[in-house]
């Protein structure tokens, strides 16, 4: 069973005040900042629920919740090996195969969707890469287009423009030094414009069967919030991550989580009554089931 922590949000003075500044039950919502912040904001969090955010943009809303699960997710008891495997057996079973949702033929285009994906939905992406893939397919193709070809493509697409400059000169960097295709190296493809640890997780996992965990914003909520691999960092997630899975479960455990934490550990409202892991999740205030 989940150990109970105990509210102690009426007896901090900060978190008074906090709720005599914005409402009882209620959080600013900036992303918090300080170490101090940051446990005045999951004590809030834990005693009213991830919904102490109600007005805020989701991505605001997601940013908060995230925090406050990692300030929280660091004083649960740490999951034993039993409860690691029995878990992703569990996530196995109900989904044996599980798939990313960015649309992609071949690596190269892989690596371009999850470039721009950062600070979009996968959905939108997929809007934006249909006419761009039908139009440039390979990285020649990509840099024939150019930047303001790619733009056009990809306008829906928030910071749309450092993204086209990113994909048309690594498309070029490939060509230049990679003979056009897509290294099967960590350090070589975070050389590449645009591209980052996440995303170089992404492309060894998806494009080349590596057993690599892509820590994004939904799986380090997850990690945190259920107390598997707490961390502040998307690295320390990561490294707990690694640490903890199984080497069996790893070439699918970040599909697992990143699904779990999309469509069921959701920043607002997880969705607790359908959580396959529930009963071994450290959160103290689930989400009860309809009455």
């Amino acid at each position: 069973m989940a150990k109970k922590i105990k509210d102690s949000s009426a007896s901090t003075p900060a978190v008074a005040a906090s709720r005599r500044r914005v409402g009882k039950g209620a959080v600013t919502a900036s992303v918090p900042r300080t170490p101090e912040r940051l446990e005045e904001v999951a004590q809030v969090v834990v005693a009213n629920g991830d919904d102490a955010v109600p007005d805020a943009p989701r991505r605001r809303r997601r940013a908060v919740a995230n925090a406050a699960a990692a300030a929280v997710g660091a004083r649960f008891r740490r999951w034993t090996k039993a409860e690691v495997v029995e878990a992703f057996s569990r996530f196995e079973a109900a989904d044996p195969e599980p798939r990313g949702e960015l649309d992609h033929s071949d690596p190269f285009t892989l690596l371009v969707a999850v470039v721009l994906s950062a600070q979009a939905t996968d959905a939108g992406v997929n809007k934006a890469t249909r006419g761009l893939f039908a139009a440039a397919p390979t990285p020649a193709a990509m840099v024939a287009l150019g930047e303001e070809g790619v733009a056009r493509h990809i306008r829906t697409l928030g910071l749309y423009r450092g993204k086209a400059k990113n994909v048309v000169e690594l498309s070029r960097l490939l060509i230049a030094e990679h003979g056009g295709q897509v290294p099967r190296d960590r350090e070589a493809l975070e050389a590449l414009p645009g591209v980052g640890r996440k995303t170089a997780n992404v492309v060894l996992n998806i494009a080349f069967g590596e057993p690599t965990i892509a820590v994004d914003t939904h799986l380090f909520r997850v990690a945190n919030r259920t107390g598997l691999a707490p961390g502040t960092t998307p690295l320390a997630v990561e490294l707990g991550l690694e640490k903890a899975i199984p080497d069996r479960f790893k070439l699918h455990a970040h599909h697992w989580l990143i699904l779990h934490g999309r469509y069921v550990c959701k920043a607002r409202l997880p969705e607790c009554p359908r959580c396959l892991i529930a009963d071994l999740c450290r959160w103290p205030e689930k989400t009860p089931a309809p009455a």
